[in-house]
């Protein structure tokens, strides 16, 4: 004798209308998930303390280090360091965000050759020199990388540090940048 079969539920052979139903839980779920998920606007690296890694690279380099003091409101220090860069030179690095939310830095060396000069402005042709703070800048422009350097370098043996400033900034954000340069430590 055959057992028999109980009948297949109306709504398990499944409907127009209750697809519509399951398929709006489903996206009424999915947006109740967007809604709460928080989203970030821009993504930034932990705290830079510029100060507190000048005094550690005076200390150790014995070198008259530089720094921005006293920018107006909006500079953000985004990278501080002290490394082995082109040609073998140490190099003291300090890198800001502008309000406009450009990119400069400063670096500095002792003595560097050409070879570290052109690394740093990325290979960027001469573009004159600009006075800016009491000093002769050189300027370097170059247009298929968007990057302005401007290069103090005094002469090899001085006994002075080589001073560069760099960035996407317009060269008017840098002059600013420049005159808030003050020794570090």
């Amino acid at each position: 004798m055959s057992t028999p079969t109980a009948p297949r539920s109306r709504y398990s052979m499944g409907s127009t209308k209750n697809l519509v139903y399951s398929l709006l839980a489903v996206l009424g779920m999915v947006a109740v998930l967007v809604l709460m998920v928080p989203r970030v606007e821009t993504v930034g690296g932990p705290p830079v303390d510029v100060a507190a890694e000048a005094t550690q690279v005076r200390e150790e380099s014995g070198w008259d280090i530089v720094a921005p003091q006293g920018l107006p409101e909006g500079w953000v220090p985004t990278s501080v360091r002290y490394v082995r860069t082109t040609g073998d030179f140490m190099t003291w690095h300090v890198g800001y965000r502008t309000p406009r939310d450009t990119y400069v830095a400063v670096e500095q060396t002792m003595d560097p050759t050409r070879e570290w000069v052109a690394a740093q402005t990325n290979r960027a042709p001469e573009d004159g020199t600009t006075e800016i703070a009491g000093r002769t800048w050189t300027r370097f422009v170059r247009d298929t990388k968007v990057q302005n350097s401007l290069l103090d370098m005094p002469a090899t043996g001085s006994g002075e540090l080589t001073t560069l400033v760099t960035g996407d900034a317009d060269f008017d954000d840098m002059a600013i940048f420049v005159e808030a340069l003050r020794p570090a430590g």
